[in-house]
């Protein structure tokens, strides 16, 4: 059975390749989504070559509805959106897949059924298509090449999804079995480099000894150090040290 979170409904209209079918599955339970519905495909239903392509997602496929026309298969929707790369002359409110996305996601929150129809990969939908949706999705592709395949374009519509549902981490730092330094840490090793250094007669002239040292300071402020990094940066200023010690 499809899953119970709340969803949009992807419904593909006359899609033409079994392979295609089972990419955008595939694209789909990318970013949770189970709900497919079929409009009249090509080559029938079910399709042994979107059986192929879907792999680890085919369990989508076995759940899809299969309709006859796009009316069919949008009859309990409340709320459609049409994708669509080019302008077609209707008087519609078009949003970016962003856009979309969140009033999709306001909507169904509130206990609505919203759809998102995707068109036939070699030329798209037809008006007639388009007319039954509320609102098209304009993609902002390149003016010169505007065609999306069409799991590409279930991929960025998923992944629009997901950001409006999920608290996404748009950065993180990936720690490889280390942790951030601590104050402490940084002082002392910015007192080890300040200290040799003065050894060795860096910091000179006389008048300037004070703003280099709070130069050197703020170098090591504005570094992100690891304990690793810390630990690291002590033994090479050691093995310096050694190594000019040996060579007197």
């Amino acid at each position: 059975m499809p899953s119970d979170h709340p969803q949009p409904s992807f419904v593909l209209v006359r899609p033409q390749m079994g392979e295609n079918i089972g990419a955008a599955a595939r694209a789909m339970w990318n970013f949770s989504l189970d709900r497919m519905r079929l409009v009249a495909p090509r080559d029938g239903w079910p399709n042994p070559k979107a059986t192929a392509m879907a792999s680890g997602a085919g369990r989508l496929l076995d759940e899809a509805q299969c309709f006859e026309t796009t009316a069919d298969a949008l009859e309990d929707c409340t709320y459609v959106f049409a994708t669509t790369a080019r302008q077609r002359g209707l008087t519609k409110p078009a949003f970016s897949p962003e856009g979309a996305m969140k009033l999709a996601a306001e909507k169904i929150a509130k206990g609505e059924k919203v759809a998102v129809l995707f068109g036939p990969e070699r030329a798209g939908m037809e008006n007639d298509d388009i007319a039954r949706a509320n609102a098209v999705i304009n993609v902002p592709v390149n003016p010169e090449f505007g065609s999306l395949n069409l799991a590409q374009c279930v991929l960025l519509i998923g992944y629009e999804w997901q950001r409006q549902v999920l608290d996404i981490t748009h950065e993180r730092t990936e720690m490889a079995k280390t942790v951030w330094a601590s104050q402490g840490e940084t002082e002392a090793l910015a007192k080890h480099y300040e200290d040799r250094l003065d050894e060795a007669g860096f910091f000179y002239p006389p008048e300037k000894v004070d703003s280099m040292q709070v130069n050197l300071r703020n170098m090591w402020s504005r570094m992100p150090l690891t304990k690793a990094d810390v630990q690291m940066l002590h033994g090479v200023l050691r093995q310096m040290v050694r190594w000019k010690d040996k060579s007197q």
